[in-house]
């Protein structure tokens, strides 16, 4: 039986381990083209337990969003950067596996994982940096109450590229009205 971290009706989130690599790493392989241009995760055992050990820290924390019916990864959610003291901050980094997009997953997900955030982490404020042709993952920010607060020009490099981002934000404020 899988522990999670929370739960909704379909999915269940949980930390990454070392024994998902075959399953992670053969669903990041088979999304290649879906995840292109937009994120890069690991798609081998070498990279996938470097990611395991990052996510250990104080600073990074990330969630893996599995079916609860069949245990099957859909997607990642990850905290990066976290910063407590005064910020009480963190960046969002996330994605689904291709054979699970567009089937609510992520939705569910991002609300598990904002409320998991703020109520049990306690932190007071996400962030997602989003490039702006990136569609799908704007729709699924604004439907769990993000606001778009600016425009960073050659934000963040990927795929060895420097690009532009949107700057998205979610506050324990502003996620009352949207519930878990």
């Amino acid at each position: 039986m899988v522990s999670y971290d929370a739960t909704s009706i379909r999915i269940g989130i949980r930390r990454p381990v070392e024994a998902d690599c075959d399953e992670f790493t053969a669903l990041a392989q088979a999304s290649r083209a879906f995840h292109e241009p937009w994120v890069d995760p690991p798609k081998t055992r070498e990279r996938f337990e470097a990611y395991v050990r990052s996510r250990q820290s104080p600073s990074d924390d990330g969630f893996l969003i599995c079916e609860r019916a069949t245990g099957k990864m859909t997607g990642v959610i990850n905290l990066n950067c976290i910063v407590r003291g005064f910020f009480q901050s963190a960046y969002l980094g996330y994605y689904a596996f291709s054979d699970f997009a567009r089937c609510g997953y992520m939705l569910e997900g991002m609300r598990l994982v904002t409320r998991y955030a703020f109520d049990e982490m306690k932190l007071h404020r996400l962030e997602a940096n989003i490039q702006p042709a990136n569609h799908a993952s704007i729709a699924l920010v604004t439907k769990c109450g993000f606001q778009k607060e600016g425009f960073s020009s050659k934000y963040l490099q990927v795929f060895g590229e420097w690009r532009d981002h949107e700057r998205w934000a979610l506050t324990v404020e502003m996620m009352k009205p949207f519930g878990s």
